[in-house]
């Protein structure tokens, strides 16, 4: 009897350190900072960046410790925040993915200059690279998701220094700004209200779009059916909070005053034809109702020898809110075949 409670005990505890002990040791390793050089500032960093205008200072900070899986993460706008993306702290720490936030110049947290010569895709490009070094990510771990304008940045540094990636996340962009504003003329806008359409086209040739009338009519016209599929009343505090705090300067000048295509420095912009040149392993992530034609980007997808595509099918441009279950559980997925060495297709 005795000899079988004594089996029993040792069974127990072996269960006990399986149930507990693994799992509170990977929490230890995901937040160990042992030779870390921003314990102090709890993950933060602020990098100086070297310009054409002088230096700058840009703001990152991480979050967790993983050695093979490293994601930084590139906002939207032009000028927006990283704050929308607070919500990959549901996801990315129970998952044991690190990652950095990251002010781009003009943005929250980093410097605010007013030179609109800083405004250009080529500079952000070597701001990222910049960052990067400063951040010691190379292709053994260093996973760069753009979202919406920070997918035309991840799409161009793709491009410029794919020898330091080891994965490309391409969230709610497409690889061509005329191609998004056909699909904007063409699908979007011939849905809405032409009524209240007029009256918005008609606020933007008089360039008044800071008339709140504006947004009082695009709100629930477009934001709401394409940007972020709840009522605005509900939206979550951390889009709330980039929203507020876009930089109108960078984005009037790279996106241009409306909100129903793009315009400014990107009007142009166009690389459907050198995407099949990326050959790093790639995400590319649209949604049913999204500003981004989902069809072009599953397109997009096929384009590049290593890659795949996630629809969300409930989502908007934003879907890492309105369909959050589908982004995330595509995204870690993405990045875990990755770390295995998974085929994507």
């Amino acid at each position: 009897m005795r000899r079988l409670l004594a089996t029993l005990m040792v069974c127990l505890v072996a269960l006990g350190a399986q149930a507990g002990t693994a799992p509170a040791a990977t929490t230890s390793s995901y937040f160990d900072n042992t030779g870390r050089d921003d314990v102090l500032s709890g993950g933060v960093k602020t990098i100086v960046i070297d310009t054409p205008k002088g230096k700058f200072k840009v703001w990152t900070k991480r979050v967790g410790n993983n050695p093979r899986i490293k994601v930084l993460l590139l906002h939207g706008g032009p000028g927006a925040t990283h704050e929308y993306f607070e919500a990959f702290d549901s996801y990315f720490p129970g998952e044991g993915i690190e990652y950095y936030y990251y002010d781009q110049l003009g943005s929250a947290f980093s410097d605010n200059p007013k030179d609109e010569s800083l405004w250009e895709i080529p500079r952000f490009v070597d701001e990222v690279e910049q960052v990067r070094t400063a951040l010691h990510l190379d292709k053994n771990n260093f996973y760069l998701l753009g979202h919406s304008w920070g997918g035309v940045l991840a799409i161009e540094y793709a491009l410029k220094y794919p020898q330091h990636l080891k994965g490309l996340v391409i969230s709610n962009m497409m690889d061509s700004i005329p191609a998004y504003n056909a699909y904007a003329s063409k699908v979007l806008m011939p849905a809405m209200d032409q009524k209240k359409l007029a009256e918005v086209k008609r606020l933007e040739a008089e360039h008044k779009t800071d008339d709140p009338a504006y947004m009082a009519l695009l709100m629930p016209m477009h934001y709401e059916q394409h940007i972020l599929r709840m009522p605005a009343a509900q939206w979550p505090d951390p889009v709330e909070r980039a929203f507020s705090r876009l930089n109108q300067q960078i984005y009037v000048a790279m996106q241009g005053p409306s909100e129903l295509g793009a315009s400014g420095k990107l009007l142009h912009w166009d690389r459907s034809q050198a995407l099949k040149t990326i050959k790093v392993p790639t995400l590319v992530i649209g949604a049913r109702y999204d500003t981004m034609d989902p069809a072009y980007m599953e397109a997009m997808a096929k384009k590049m020898p290593d890659a795949r595509f996630l629809l969300c099918p409930q989502g908007s441009h934003m879907a890492m809110y309105d369909d959050q279950k589908t982004y995330f559980a595509g995204l870690v997925k993405f990045l875990k075949d990755v770390d295995a060495g998974k085929p994507l297709n």
